[in-house]
């Protein structure tokens, strides 16, 4: 089907499921061999697996405050965590509302000021099966046939601290780690809690399946998984790392979306604001950051963005030096810029370690040479990082310099420039002001 095919009709029920701090790669659709994610799995196959989605920031309120405004972090103003966008800022719920859906939240939140996100919030007492969840979907969805609406499912899963899902389960001895994690016990017992509150996820995407097919208009529903930023180990939330800032995303749309499709188009979350307002049949707004990827999702085309962008502060949500880090990504390498390299980088996970699996990684560093090199990889960066995200996934070599690879990076670098000069970024001014920017009570 054409995309002029698809405006031709009804416009669509959206329905979209955010995960909490999931790291991108951890579900069976994505390869993963030990997580347990049935539900997630066969949404990838009755529908497209996207390869290379992205947040560009590694915290949950700047992610969906982008996600929902289709402005980079910075020019809408919620950088730092528990922060707020400029007043008067419009968001996805205005736009839909205007081509005349009701639009629900069920669960987490994490934006202000609200006249900025005029959602309807649901009940968060009502239960699937008995089993707690954030919301009233049935009720939401069945409501009245002749309106599409938009439904937002914001999980709290997997996000620290893990309580949820059955870690028995899982064998913490039998995990895989992948080569950038330190393995220690500690870690495999919190890999062990953390990919079973995945299951538990997963078990709520699948409830959301089967409310989201209780509407009568069940078959024209765009349903979304995305599972935000990474989660809450070393060199993935709070970074600007590919383990950080990629993201899964998988989207089902009968008749559509060509079922068990894969597509490999960079995509970011400030392009589904225009891509959503597309697909309901209207004209995205003049002036966002983000563009509609509809084309992809209707099997056109396979590209769209030839870079992404990070962005991360981390002032003011711990106590410590401000350490501001920009990125570009490109489909073969990313470019990060630190750009307080000489001070120490630090993050709430160093400084609340509830588990105790950071304490593990600095214990196994004083006796194990690759721990310690690990972990001054994680504390003590250079002012420039390089690594060819396709020889090397997890970012273990740092080939900023290498003569080779000096245009390269000089081209990387004004790129980023350029890109944060149009964002009104101005590095460590910009950090230092990001007080200014944290959401009141």
């Amino acid at each position: 089907m054409t995309g002029s095919k698809t405006r031709e009709t009804s416009p669509p029920n959206i329905f979209l499921v955010i995960a909490d701090d999931q790291t991108w790669r951890d579900s069976g659709c994505y390869g993963h061999p030990d997580v347990h994610t049935p539900h997630i799995d066969k949404l990838a196959g009755e529908g497209m697996r996207f390869a290379r989605c992205f947040t560009s920031t590694a915290m949950c309120a700047p992610t969906r405050q982008q996600l929902y405004t289709g402005l980079f972090p910075v020019r809408n103003g919620a950088y730092p965590n528990h922060s707020r966008v400029y007043d008067d800022t419009r968001s996805l719920v205005h736009d839909l509302k205007e081509l005349g859906y009701r639009t629900g939240l069920v669960g987490k939140r994490h934006f202000a000021p609200l006249d900025s996100f005029p959602f309807e919030f649901l009940d968060e007492e009502k239960q699937f099966e008995g089993r707690k969840v954030r919301g009233s979907i049935a009720e939401f969805v069945q409501r009245d046939p002749g309106q599409p609406y938009f439904l937002v499912y914001a999980s709290h899963q997997p996000h620290r601290p893990w309580k949820e899902g059955d870690p028995s389960q899982y064998d913490p001895d039998e995990l895989t780690l992948h080569p950038g994690m330190i393995d220690t016990p500690e870690t495999r017992e919190a890999l062990q809690r953390y990919y079973a509150e995945i299951t538990y996820l997963d078990w709520e995407v699948g409830q959301c399946m089967e409310r989201a097919e209780s509407a009568e208009s069940a078959q024209n529903t765009l349903f979304l998984y995305t599972s935000e930023q990474g989660m809450q180990l070393p060199f993935a939330k709070w970074t600007c790392y590919d383990l950080g800032l990629h993201t899964a995303l998988v989207a089902r749309w009968r008749k559509v979306i060509q079922p068990g499709s894969v597509a490999h188009a960079m995509v970011q979350y400030v392009d589904f604001l225009p891509t959503l307002v597309e697909a309901a049949g209207g004209l995205p707004r003049e002036g966002l950051d983000g563009r509609s990827f509809l084309g992809v999702l209707l099997g056109d085309t396979d590209r769209h963005h030839d870079a992404v962008y990070g962005v991360h502060t981390n002032y003011g949500i711990h106590d410590g030096l401000p350490y501001p880090v920009r990125s570009i990504r490109t489909e073969t390498h990313k470019y990060i810029w630190n750009l307080n390299h000489e001070g120490e980088y630090r993050n709430v996970m160093i400084t609340q370690d509830r588990e105790g699996f950071y304490r593990s990684w600095e214990e196994k560093a004083k006796t194990d040479p690759a721990a310690k090199r690990r972990m001054d990889q994680y504390l003590h960066r250079p002012e420039e990082e390089l690594y060819n995200v396709r020889e090397d996934p997890y970012e273990l070599n740092n080939v900023a310099g290498k003569p080779e690879h000096k245009e390269l990076v000089r081209d990387l670098r004004a790129k980023l420039e350029e890109w944060m000069k149009k964002q009104g970024d101005l590095g460590m001014e910009t950090e230092l002001n990001a007080l200014s920017r944290r959401r009141s009570g």
